[in-house]
């Protein structure tokens, strides 16, 4: 039977067990689908596009089986079966019977479509616990997600390397139509800029497992809220799409909500999910594959361009769309390469190192002790004590502003080579705080004063502990706490996107989920105001 014939076979009610009051159906380029009362059934064109090969019924079954397996990942409810549509003395029949076996079918439960994560977003009603319960299913979804040293090949350097220069080849026939030739050379550009400075990071994401067999479809039509959240339709045609970084996958659905113009729900949703994966580390990929994944859209919105079967009112609204893809793309490059400057600041025992070394070592991030600078100057070990008094020696106002000048003078070689850095001292001079902020505008790099704070119980019982520590390079002991409260002056004049105080006494973890929701949500402001 012709593709064409069983399609209008199949919009007969009476083939269905169900025996609906009438059929509705949708097309798509690789697929049919059929509503049939409470039910749904999908039937995949004999079609090969290259990504995909539909061309034989044996291919069909295979994928149709695929996709309910893998679906059943997040919506087991939803994916009942794969279905045989056999033909029998001149009718179809769906399911088991005599007749020849012509097609399969995956059969779903119907979702309501009012349901979708889109309609509830367009209603406003999308609220906070929605949007940490699916960041919550996103994230141990991820952690349960099969890896493998094969799954692991696709996260390597080649292979993200060639998905990007194959959008770019692919959509290089758009620049002047579509998107201005410096827009498309500023995309590349950042792009390619940040692979090479970022090899090590895509290494290590391998070595810590997180290239995962994924969803590869993750935006916002693909999940339905309701008592529970499903999230349906995964890629099961090629595993190029589907065995991907986490970090990737997530940043599908963080794009599509800024497309939709909710940066700052955008960047709640990618806050929960560090906080809840502990994988603080794809914080650097974020922009990244978001960039990617609004290139992705762009280009096969482009393609609807080239259609000869969609109207000129539908190609008008697809070339507004892949614009505004493409602007958003450009957008995330902005941020890309852009280096961070953190500096600590606060008084002895609040925690400063601890936070600075939470941030850098699995960030990647140098780190610059004023500690240690300091005893270097002094042509002395950092683990040599020098317990001076209040403002004498090597702590006296005037080596210490030498040693900041050297820190900044650091700082400033990191940043102009592209290297993010945080700065671990006590800054209590406003020059000082002044100062760094000045370097991160002078090199264009993201700034944050992370001031911390504690009680003085908790700050007496570090130092106690830290005075019993060997390879502890600071000299700060209790009783010149008192002297530093009156030499420290308070925090003013920064804007708040800036400045981040932060109670130390929390749990390590819980600290830097907050540090990260800061940056991201200071990251969505930015986002706003670009894309207006």
């Amino acid at each position: 039977m012709e593709f064409s014939s069983l399609v209008e076979s199949l919009q007969n009610p009476q083939i269905y067990p169900e025996k609906p009051a009438g059929i509705e159906m949708v097309q798509t380029h690789i697929s049919v689908i059929f509503f049939a009362g409470e039910h749904v059934y999908k039937v995949k064109k004999p079609v090969d596009f290259g990504f995909l090969d539909f061309t034989t019924l044996e291919k069909r079954k295979y994928f149709c089986q695929q996709e309910v397996d893998l679906n059943r990942r997040l919506a087991k409810e939803v994916y009942l079966d794969v279905v045989e549509i056999r033909y029998h003395q001149g009718h179809l029949i769906i399911g088991d019977g005599p007749g020849e076996v012509i097609e399969y079918a995956v059969k779903m439960k119907r979702l309501p479509q009012d349901c979708m994560m889109d309609q509830w977003l367009a209603r406003g009603a999308i609220n906070p616990d929605f949007v940490e319960k699916i960041a919550a299913k996103i994230a141990h979804f991820h952690a349960q997600a099969a890896t493998s040293p094969e799954i692991s090949k696709f996260g390597n350097i080649q292979t993200i390397r060639g998905n990007l220069e194959e959008n770019f080849s692919q959509t290089e026939k758009y620049v002047g139509p579509v998107l201005t030739a410096d827009l498309y050379r500023e995309i590349i550009g950042a792009n390619r800029r940040f692979l090479e400075n970022h090899l090590p990071l895509f290494q290590k994401r391998i070595a810590d497992g997180k290239i995962r067999d994924c969803h590869g479809d993750l935006h916002l039509e693909h999940i339905c809220l309701g008592k529970e959240i499903l999230i349906f339709d995964c890629i099961e045609f090629n595993r190029r799409f589907r065995y991907s970084d986490v970090a990737a996958d997530i940043a599908f659905l963080l794009m599509d909500l800024d497309y939709h113009r909710h940066p700052l729900l955008s960047s709640d949703l990618a806050a929960h999910y560090l906080r809840i994966s502990r994988d603080w580390p794809l914080y650097l990929l974020l922009d990244f594959y978001k960039s990617y994944r609004a290139y992705v859209r762009a280009k096969v919105t482009s393609f609807r361009l080239e259609d000869p079967n969609i109207s000129a009112q539908e190609k008008a609204f697809s070339l507004g769309e892949a614009r505004r893809y493409y602007r958003l793309s450009h957008a995330y490059t902005a941020r890309m390469n852009r280096p961070m400057l953190a500096i600590t600041a606060g008084l002895i025992g609040t925690g400063k190192s601890t936070i600075a070394r939470y941030l850098a070592e699995p960030l990647g991030w140098e780190w610059l002790r004023v500690d240690v600078l300091r005893k270097k100057m002094a042509q002395i070990s950092p683990l040599e004590h020098r317990f001076e008094k209040f403002h004498r020696g090597i702590y006296s106002p005037d080596f210490s502003r030498k040693t900041y000048q050297a820190l900044f003078d650091r700082a400033r070689s990191f940043l102009d080579g592209g290297k993010s850095v945080i700065l671990d001292g006590s800054f209590k001079k406003r020059t000082d705080r002044t100062a760094a902020r000045d370097l991160a505008q002078e090199t264009q790099a993201d700034f944050l004063l992370i001031e911390c704070s504690s009680s003085d119980e908790e700050i007496h019982k570090r130092l106690v502990r830290r005075a019993r520590e060997k390879n502890e390079p600071s000299d700060g002991r209790a009783e010149l706490l008192a002297e530093q409260k009156r030499d420290y002056e308070p925090v003013e004049g920064f804007d708040p996107a800036l400045y981040l105080p932060l109670n130390t006494e929390c749990p390590p973890q819980e600290l830097l989920a907050r540090i990260f929701r800061h940056l991201l949500e200071k990251a969505g402001r930015e986002l706003e105001n670009a894309v207006k």
